[in-house]
């Protein structure tokens, strides 16, 4: 996994974890990599994995059962949703929109571009919009 400097590696792997949620990857009730485990696979230490383990069992993302292991929650696709709705309209939004004034933009100006960017992502939502 490549990190960016500008944010603490713990938050990007919680951001991978709820990514893999959010994905289907990983579904609710479904065990997750150990925290060694998980350390080994993205070369970080378990110290670091740990953190974000504890984190979004604070969130109630993941859930721990003693002896066995982690395990995405029971609520874990609604609870990933949630933090990563707050995280985009607390941290990215702000930025996205300081990096707008700062070219002299608003929204109109990129409206066209989120529409090719969106039809590149999903072509079957734009097949059946056209429908």
């Amino acid at each position: 996994m490549e990190f960016d400097r500008e944010r603490s590696i713990f938050l990007q792997i919680a951001d991978m974890v709820c990514e893999n949620i959010l994905s289907g990857k990983w579904k609710n009730g479904d065990r997750i990599p150990s925290v060694r485990e998980m350390a080994v696979a993205i070369e970080v230490n378990p110290n670091t994995v740990m953190r974000t383990y504890t984190l979004l069992l604070e969130k109630g993302i993941l859930s721990n059962r003693r002896g066995i292991g982690y395990f995405a929650s029971d609520d874990a696709y609604r609870n990933a949703l949630k933090h990563q709705k707050d995280e985009f309209l607390n941290r990215d939004l702000p930025r996205f929109l300081k990096t707008l004034r700062l070219l002299g933009m608003d929204l109109n100006d990129i409206k066209d571009r989120i529409g090719e960017l969106s039809k590149k992502r999903n072509p079957r939502k734009t097949h059946e919009n056209q429908q």
